[in-house]
């Protein structure tokens, strides 16, 4: 049941030295938080509960991406970390957990936490077991390198969604509120996983982004939806966000944006650009 890397090699490097400096190259760059993570040696209760990630290649993405798990790191390890990307693929049910075993990358091995999915799955109503989703898809695995870069032994759940749907991510949210409610003595993170507007010149992309950070900042994810759906705004993780919206109403939650920018900020190409968005959802 051990995952092996699909896009080591590729979206991030397969050396375990130059992984860890394209990491805090990332948290380095002008774009990123501008210094390294400090993790937090006293547990104390987290307020960061939900975060916005994105999920391309590191030199694209990375710097963005590095905002959140700045945040992150500063309350400390989580217990678990529940990782929810879209499907590029194709491949498998339309909502897929990953049930058991460990997901192999560069860094070491991150552990499911089998107890806990199984619990997903029986409450999530929508949610399969299969593994055939989760072979080739990047958008989950670019995640753990950083967490293993920040924790050691972190446990992951990775959920990758193909059908995205307000309902859909309606059923997520109330699985993962009662799995928390459940296990209140658990430190439970959610990574919602999504890049933002795709391949138009870049002050289209930050105008249609703005579109869908607005909803987001608002919660409102119904109106997300309709974004995505009928303004032509090409974010492909928009039902991962919805479930941290969803859950950040649940539990009293506003959302934070803490960087937005595009492929076009980092590789300085601004004629096609990818939006890339960095939230959080606490106090």
């Amino acid at each position: 049941m051990n995952r092996k890397p699909a896009v080591a090699g590729s979206f991030y490097d397969s050396d375990p030295i130059e992984l860890r400096k394209l990491i805090e190259w990332s948290f380095l760059h002008q774009v990123g938080p501008g210094s390294l993570p400090k993790i937090s040696a006293v547990k104390k209760p987290r307020d960061n509960l939900f975060f916005v990630v994105p999920h391309a290649g590191y030199i694209y993405s990375g710097p963005v991406a590095a905002h959140s798990f700045y945040y992150l790191a500063e309350e400390g390890k989580p217990d678990v970390v529940i990782v929810i990307g879209p499907n590029h693929t194709g491949l498998g049910s339309y909502v897929s957990i990953w049930p058991k075993g460990e997901w192999e990358t560069p860094l070491g091995n991150a552990k499911i936490d089998e107890g806990l999915a199984m619990e997903l799955v029986k409450d999530g109503e929508v949610i399969d077991i299969d593994e055939k989703a989760h072979m080739y898809e990047h958008s989950i695995e670019v995640q753990i390198p950083f967490l293993q870069y920040l924790f050691q032994d972190v446990k992951i759940i990775p959920i990758v969604v193909m059908l995205q749907t307000p309902d859909i991510a309606e059923f997520l949210a109330e699985a993962i509120y009662r799995l928390m409610k459940r296990h209140q003595d658990l430190d439970i993170v959610v990574l919602s996983s999504s890049d933002m507007n795709h391949y138009d010149p870049y002050d289209i992309t930050y105008k249609k982004d703005e579109m869908a950070i607005q909803k987001i900042q608002q919660l409102d994810y119904k109106g997300l939806y309709d974004v995505v759906e009928n303004k032509d705004v090409t974010m492909c993780g928009y039902v991962p966000v919805m479930v941290s919206m969803i859950l950040a109403r649940k539990l009293s939650k506003k959302a934070y944006i803490l960087k937005h920018a595009t492929s076009g900020d980092t590789s300085g190409d601004k004629s096609s650009v990818v939006g890339y968005l960095a939230a959080r959802f606490g106090s």
